[in-house]
């Protein structure tokens, strides 16, 4: 991440495990991990960031199954998605973990699984496709979070950042979580031009949710890093498509 603000160091942006550490905790538990390609997990070095999410539940009769998809940024700017199936359908009743290359391993291996048939003693299995990984529930860092909130807000440049009022709901944070969005990138043609988007997670004292969405960018007259925040992701990806048309 470079310093965009002259000698004001840029604030890191936490996170409670590393992509890499993500990704040895999968392989360490995950029992045909060995079947991966040495390609895949060679491309997976120094992964840039990390997400994950729960995609489909099933449960009947004391038996379960959830498959859940990783997805890592890479170096060169694109994603990686590894699925993991989580079930307790062996003799043993221990629950497992099998990680596969993509949803169609991930589908015949699910079909694989002995799981009960619907009948009217049984309680019928539950199917849950939840959405995808935005909309998952964040692991929130309880350090500092009404701080960080002020420092974002401080460093906004933009007219129309968030105002009072969510300068004021943020002062009762009591946790925040910081990730890289990514997929759908800003297109220039001006050569050294740069935008990250970052979603700026906080879990307020009620327990209620709120995000903010940081732009940085160097579509300035002379290059220098801006940051600008907005209350919706489509009103900093909007921000980055104008600055982008301004300056092509």
């Amino acid at each position: 991440m470079s310093v965009p603000y002259g000698t004001t160091a840029y604030e890191p942006h936490e996170s409670p495990e590393s992509p890499e550490e993500h990704l040895a905790r999968l392989l360490g538990r995950a029992l045909n991990s060995f079947e991966l390609p040495d390609e895949t997990i060679r491309r997976l070095d120094g992964a840039l960031a990390y997400d994950g999410s729960l995609h489909s539940a099933h449960h009947s009769a004391g038996l379960h199954r959830e498959t859940y998809r990783h997805t890592w940024l890479l170096a060169d700017g694109s994603a990686l998605t590894l699925w993991e199936l989580v079930h307790n359908t062996a003799p043993s009743g221990e629950t497992q973990h099998e990680v596969y290359l993509d949803e169609e391993e991930l589908g015949a291996a699910t079909a694989r699984l002995p799981l009960p048939p619907d009948a009217p003693h049984l309680e019928l299995p539950t199917l849950v496709q939840l959405a995808p990984m935005p909309e998952t529930r964040h692991t929130y860092i309880p350090d500092g979070s009404p701080d960080h909130a002020r420092r974002l807000l401080r460093r906004a440049e933009n007219a129309d950042r968030p105002g009072a009022d969510i300068a004021s709901l943020l002062a009762t944070a009591s946790g925040h979580h910081i990730t890289q969005a990514f997929g759908h990138p800003c297109r220039t043609g001006r050569p050294g031009l740069c935008f990250s988007l970052y979603e700026h997670a906080f879990l307020l004292s009620n327990g209620a949710e709120i995000s903010l969405w940081e732009v940085e960018h160097t579509a300035t007259p002379d290059g220098r890093h801006m940051c600008e925040v907005y209350a919706t992701e489509d009103a900093a990806r909007s921000a980055m498509e104008r600055r982008a048309a301004q300056v092509s």
